[in-house]
Formats: structure tokens, C-alpha cells, sequence
């Protein structure tokens, strides 16, 4: 499609693995963006290996510094960024009565404030070359609500509200901005939550299967080509939009 520059926070493991990869066959030159740089390092060999360009950078989205320095790396070596996907995220599976103010902090640091520092960092220079495009990972727990993610789901209908704002703000200055919001996507992070919550991740996984009307969990590819979409030039006239990726579990 383009060899514009995509900044992709979480952009090692799980759906954020997809997109990297996704992007990277598209076109677009990626920066897989993560706390983990090796896992960062060697999705962005297999983007190469694929016949894409990657760089793996080290970012911690809790760390406006660390963002900044990462979003200045990614300059330097492959140009201004372009495309930023907002990705990073963590939640476990608990009653909000069991939750504690640590917990609710670690939530909104990661997958809400983490979205408005990279965003605050880019955007800018976004405006000033009058291109760009903001995509925000949600969820669907962020428009219809999910049991036991009560923080989780606030902090993804803050994104939801957020790039809608945004959206508004930036677009006569030729910058979109969307919301991707993936349903249950079969990745280790969900087994993980699963377990971590003292249940069965198969019964979890069967359960969730059956509410989807498609049969079936999401894969990060899934969500990939819905992230390649809003970041392609094709999408210029769409913005401020939710876009549900959950094999119809959610028609809002």
C-alpha cells in the first residue's frame, strides 16, 4: 500500500503481532513498539523475513520519556511517524469488588493514559505535515461492558470517547482518527487471564466460541486487516468511527 511509517505500541505479541506483521506485508515500514524488546525484536525479524521492513524499539507507555525517546529512535532510522496504532494494554479477570486502587492505576497507566502519550507525542507532527492517522485498539468490553473487566471496560470507553474527540479536533488538518474494537481474540494473553482467574482456559475459550455468531474467536489477523484499513489512504474520509471486530458477538 505505502511505506509510511507505522509506530505500533504492544506491537510484539498477541493482536499486536498481527498488525506489525499485517503492516509489514502491506507496505508499511513498521516499528514494533514494545516493553518487551526481544519478543519486539524478533517480530519485527519475521516482518522482515517476510520481505517487509520492521525496527523492534524498546517503549514503556506508562513513561512519557520512554515514549518520547522511542517516537525520536523511530524517526531518526526510518522517517516521521505517520500511522500510530495504540495497542498496549493488560487486564485481568476480576470482581471490581476484589480490585484495588494499584490495580485500577496499573489499568488506565497502560491502555489509557499510555494511548494519550503516544498520541500527545506524534500528533503534532502529524498537523504539521497534514497527513496522519491515530488508530486506538478498544474493545468491545468498552461498548457494551464484560464481567470482570469493570476498570478494563472504563478504560476502553474513555479510548472510545477520547478518539472521538480527537477526531473532531484534527480533521481539518487531514489526520483521522479511529477505533478499532476487537471481541475475544484467541491469544496467549487471553489463556493467561483465564487461568489467572481460576478457571478452565479451554471452557473460557468453548464458552466464548459458542456467544459468537461466526463460531469462532477473532485471530490478531482479524483485527490486522480492520488496523490496515483505517491506516490506508483509502480510509481518508472516515473518522471518529468504532469499528467492532467480534464475528457479530456485538452489533452496537
Amino acid at each position: 500500500m505505502s511505506n509510511r511509517v507505522a509506530f505500533v505500541t504492544g506491537g510484539a505479541q498477541g493482536i499486536g503481532e498481527g498488525i506489525s506483521r499485517t503492516l509489514g506485508a502491506r507496505g508499511f515500514q513498521v516499528a514494533v513498539a514494545d516493553l518487551n524488546f526481544e519478543a519486539a525484536t524478533a517480530t519485527a525479524a519475521a516482518v522482515n523475513a517476510a520481505g517487509g521492513k520492521a525496527i523492534a524499539v524498546h517503549v514503556d507507555v506508562t513513561d512519557t520519556a520512554s515514549v518520547q525517546a522511542g517516537v525520536k529512535a523511530v524517526t531518526g532510522e526510518l522517517g516521521p511517524v505517520e500511522i500510530a496504532v495504540n495497542n498496549a494494554g493488560w487486564d485481568d479477570f476480576l470482581k471490581f469488588v476484589d480490585t484495588t486502587e494499584e490495580f485500577w492505576d496499573r489499568i488506565l497507566e497502560i491502555n489509557f493514559k499510555g494511548a494519550l502519550r503516544v498520541t500527545k507525542t506524534v500528533v503534532p507532527g502529524m498537523l504539521e505535515r497534514g497527513w496522519g492517522r491515530i488508530i486506538n485498539i478498544g474493545s468491545d468490553a468498552g461498548r457494551v461492558g464484560s464481567s470482570l473487566e469493570a476498570v478494563y471496560s472504563g478504560a476502553k470507553g474513555g479510548i472510545i470517547a477520547f478518539t472521538k474527540t480527537l477526531a473532531r479536533e484534527v480533521a481539518t488538518r487531514g489526520v483521522t482518527a479511529n477505533t478499532v474494537c476487537p471481541g475475544p481474540t484467541d491469544t496467549p494473553a487471553l489463556r493467561k487471564f483465564a487461568d489467572n482467574a481460576g478457571q478452565d482456559a479451554e471452557k473460557v475459550i468453548a464458552g466464548m466460541t459458542r456467544s459468537v455468531p461466526l463460531r469462532r474467536l477473532a485471530q490478531p489477523s482479524d483485527v490486522a486487516a480492520a488496523v490496515a484499513f483505517f491506516a490506508s489512504d483509502d480510509s481518508g474520509y472516515i473518522t471518529g468511527q468504532t469499528l467492532s471486530v467480534s464475528g457479530g458477538l456485538t452489533m452496537a
